[in-house]
């Protein structure tokens, strides 16, 4: 077999066996992490909470995640990815079970905040996980077909989530039914996760001799060129400057992305109330939304791989996400359409940065360094969602409208962009070996 024809069949090995599963694990962790948005459409009224209580309540679930998020990574690294994401799936399944029985703000804020750290350093084991198995070349489609998990989540819970909210069974109301049904799943995938994945190249059973020895040769080679960039430990890699500049630009856009994602559904119930649209019929165009933010990580992924840029890539998004954004919250009393239309343009400029942006940090550290990297951006990032929805809630109480907190949130996503900006500015540079030789340019 020729080395083209190797690559190919390898690649697709890998990508048949590893991300559909991961896709799946990673869809019930965000559907599990953000269905709090649809509960709130009845919790609020059941409970008595209050548009600040609801926003403090689902953000204080990245406190617990931010405080558990680097510890977690270095977990994982001792007793390997298998493991760890299995003990993660299947803790973070009974706490969300839980959350069905909360009945004041505390026991709601004690809840969300156990159940952060019971997720914790998830998505990061997944990304490293993942990236350990590609070529670089391949790093952002990989991670954006496992990312599309995130919109995908979106699209399937939307409807999903309303559907739940009509059952009534044994005295308990839908928002409880919707966090117990949800959670079931999680664990299920949990146990299977750790007969399914492995730890690494060398225990797999599911690629040839040929097709194996060739991935570990050259997921080697391309480690120990990194290495000669960036040769940092996990602690080191959480100094580097990049590494920093990536978790600020990380949680000015955690802001304004959970700011909207968590109250997107009571924000289009307001939105719609003049169409008197019902909840099952809102879910559905919900999840329409969703399906285009999809389809948007899926273009803009391959367009950076194809142009092998990333930082333009995110900035723009991030851009147009913040204009859409303020232009639908001044269309929502004169022509809702026309508001959901460029609503749906501001998820798809929220969402189509992942991808390019979660392929910067693989591109210049390896191993433990990568995986602390992942981890510190991804804790410093998440808490923005602690602020994001605490923020709107607050701003929705105190002016009895979501158009201000539509502004604020806006101005955050265009002060990350700026921040990926300066980032290409000055780390768009050549890093040299002690005779002088171009080794790698951070693009």
């Amino acid at each position: 077999m020729d080395h083209l024809a190797l690559e190919r069949s390898t690649t697709r090995k890998v990508t048949l066996r590893l991300l559909p599963f991961l896709f799946l694990c990673f869809t019930i962790s965000i559907l599990d992490r953000v269905n709090i948005g649809f509960a709130a459409l009845q919790m609020n009224e059941d409970l008595g909470f209050s548009n600040a209580v609801f926003g403090l309540g689902a953000g204080i679930f990245f406190l617990g995640y931010f405080l558990l998020e680097v510890p977690g990574s270095a977990m994982m690294a001792k007793v390997g990815a298998r493991r760890w994401i299995s003990r993660i799936m299947v803790t973070w399944a009974i706490v969300a079970v839980l959350m069905a029985f909360v009945q004041t703000p505390w026991q709601f804020y004690t809840a969300r905040f156990v159940l952060g750290v019971a997720e914790a350093s998830f998505y990061p084991c997944m990304v490293f996980y993942l990236s350990g198995f590609y070529q670089t070349k391949h790093h952002a489609k990989a991670i954006a077909g496992f990312m599309l998990a995130i919109p995908g989540a979106n699209a399937i819970g939307a409807p999903l989530s309303t559907f739940l909210l009509g059952i009534d069974w044994l005295g308990m109301s839908g928002w409880q039914w919707l966090f117990i049904l949800e959670a079931i799943p999680a664990l299920i995938l949990g146990i299977i996760c750790y007969f399914y994945l492995d730890d690494k190249i060398e225990d797999v059973k599911w690629l040839d001799k040929e097709e194996k020895q060739w991935l570990i040769d050259i997921t080697t080679k391309e480690s120990l060129e990194k290495q000669q960039v960036k040769h940092y430990t996990f602690a080191q890699a959480l100094k580097d400057r990049d590494v920093l500049i990536l978790s600020a630009g990380y949680f000015f856009w955690m802001v304004g992305y959970y700011g909207i994602n968590m109250f997107l559904p009571t924000i289009s119930q307001s939105m719609s109330e003049t169409t008197s649209l019902s909840m099952q019929n809102m879910g559905w165009i919900l999840g329409l939304m969703y399906a285009c933010a999809m389809a948007a990580m899926l273009l803009v992924g391959n367009h950076s791989d194809k142009k092998n840029e990333r930082r333009w890539h995110v900035a723009a998004c991030l851009t147009i996400s913040a204009a859409a954004m303020v232009i639908s919250s001044y269309l929502a009393e004169t022509n809702i359409i026309l508001s959901f239309v460029f609503m749906t343009i501001a998820l798809c400029g929220a969402f189509g940065a992942y991808s390019p942006f979660w392929a910067i940090p693989p591109s210049f550290l390896t191993g433990a360094a990568a995986g602390g990297a992942i981890a510190l951006i991804n804790s410093v990032g998440n808490l923005g969602g602690f602020f994001g929805p605490y923020i709107v809630g607050y701003i929705k109480d105190t002016t009895g409208s979501f158009q201000t907190s539509m502004l604020f949130l806006g101005v955050i996503l265009i002060i990350s962009s700026l921040i990926i900006v300066f980032l290409v500015k000055q780390s768009g540079r050549a890093v040299s070996n002690s005779e002088g030789k171009v080794l790698k340019k951070i693009s």
